[in-house]
């Protein structure tokens, strides 16, 4: 009973998402941009190529992934981090124009960071949330009769001294 699934990836696949990715890296661009590209090329989400980047391929591209990284910093693509102090990324006394960049690629993948996400992984965050609400709310009415016992307590006691 070993039938590949539907939705098994190909060698070809993971092929195309190490090249994307490796490329993007090269470029100085985010590799969830490198999944985007790659997600509509295979009609398949972002975050399907993200879990099998980290997942599987990853492990086996490692030293293409830092011989990207050396190239990019050879040929001055600028990397762009995210939250990196809070200028973000800008350095003082840098080209305005590189900094301009550092900027507009922030607010692209911060938008691209929004819209990753697929109708069952937002919901799944929803159910996440509205169980640790409960839990809080139920954390929150303990505390409550706590504080409320301890105001008896110390009306007894202040009562007792009179």
């Amino acid at each position: 009973m070993n039938a590949a699934r539907q939705d098994a990836w190909t060698e070809d696949e993971d092929i195309l998402l190490a090249e994307t990715v490796l490329r993007y890296i090269k470029d100085g661009k985010t590799q969830l941009e490198a999944f985007k590209d790659v997600a509509e090329q295979l009609s398949r989400t972002p975050a399907a190529c993200g879990f099998r980047w980290n997942a599987s391929i990853r492990k086996q591209y490692s030293k293409e992934v830092e011989l990207a990284k050396e190239d990019r910093k050879k040929h001055n693509r600028p990397k762009v981090n995210k939250g990196q102090g809070e200028r973000g990324g800008l350095e003082l006394g840098a080209d305005p124009i590189d900094n301009a960049i550092i900027v507009l690629e922030k607010m692209r993948t911060s938008h691209l960071d929004d819209n990753a996400f697929s109708l069952y992984e937002k919901e799944a965050a929803i159910k996440r949330l509205e169980n640790e609400n409960e839990v809080l709310k139920q954390q929150l009415d303990r505390y409550e009769q706590a504080w409320q016992e301890m105001g008896k307590l110390w009306s007894w006691v202040s009562e007792s001294k009179n």
